[in-house]
């Protein structure tokens, strides 16, 4: 019996060598990923505890008092609890509408066009917003639409009065919208344009000798063929939906916005960080992240039972 466990045991061993000796570059290409992962996700895992103390920096975790799911309760009593709950899934909301389309319409189109120069101008051009941070971003965007921007005094020009379009509630969710589509939706066409580039080309060589057009390859080949990597994407993107951009909403946050512009993010930078309440904002983040597990199990299940595409 000891033997046998042994043989198994180095059964086990080999055939995990084996895998590293040849898959050993993929492997060396997955370190530096998961090393990220393991640093700055998984090792602070441990810090979740302080979401059930009342955490005292000068005491630590070990020693700190124990105070259950008081932070918790905290975080549903607050008066603004639904108004912040509220606003943070209008935005994300809206950028799964609005955003999330977006790289998968611009992929296509890229990959429609068949001049090479072009079609690699292009690309860097909508590369580009993505390296710029969202402080640059914002700024802009303040310059072109205060008082005296240009945009306002086009909205004048045509007739409309001069607005303050950055004070405006109803414009608010608008704005930081189109930010976020003009910032990354070059950038989120990559992993649509490597999608697009394993389709065989012989489908498209079939199609064509069926006479189909170019729309009618897109529609019956190009996009069925991308369904996986955009449903697989769009369940992720479910799990994040109570982040949103703590630069650019608190950027373009002010006094007259906050009853539409206050998310959970900047909710926790003031209530939690500057205030030393460690312990109510690690509370709110594992709300947050409860939340986000539980779209994706649920997208996911109702993926997999609705169709083939899913992601585990």
């Amino acid at each position: 019996m000891h033997g046998s466990k042994e043989l198994v045991a180095y059964s086990m061993v080999a055939a995990v060598w084996k895998r590293w000796r040849m898959d050993k570059y993929l492997y060396m290409m997955a370190f530096p990923g998961m090393f990220y992962f393991a640093i700055f996700h998984y090792l602070p895992m441990w810090g979740v505890a302080i979401a059930f103390q009342d955490y005292d920096p000068f005491q630590g975790v070990a020693r700190s008092e124990w105070v259950g799911m008081e932070h918790f309760a905290r975080l549903f009593r607050h008066p603004d609890f639904w108004l912040i709950l509220r606003n943070t899934l209008v935005i994300s909301f809206l950028n799964i509408v609005f955003f999330f389309p977006a790289p998968i319409v611009l992929a296509l189109l890229l990959n429609e066009i068949r001049a090479a120069l072009f079609k690699k101008t292009i690309q860097t051009v909508l590369y580009l917003p993505h390296f710029v941070s969202w402080v640059v971003i914002c700024s802009l965007t303040i310059a072109l639409m205060n008082s005296e921007g240009l945009i306002t005094q086009l909205v004048h020009a045509i007739g409309y009065p001069k607005l303050q379009l950055l004070m405006d509630k109803s414009l608010f969710w608008g704005i930081v919208t189109v930010q976020s589509i003009w910032k990354d939706a070059g950038w989120g066409t990559i992993l649509f344009l490597a999608a697009l580039a394993g389709i065989s080309p012989e489908l498209y060589e079939s199609a064509k000798v069926d006479g189909a057009t170019r729309w009618q390859m897109m529609r019956y080949i190009t996009i069925p063929c991308l369904m996986n990597t955009i449903v697989i994407l769009l369940i992720l993107r479910l799990g994040q939906v109570l982040n949103i951009s703590f630069d650019q909403l608190y950027i373009m946050g002010n006094p007259l916005v906050k009853e539409v512009a206050e998310v959970f993010d900047t909710y926790v930078y003031q209530a939690g960080v500057l205030q030393g309440n460690f312990s109510y904002a690690t509370a709110i983040g594992i709300f947050k992240s409860g939340v986000g597990f539980l779209l994706i199990l649920v997208a996911n299940y109702i993926s997999k039972k609705t169709s083939e595409h899913y992601l585990f």
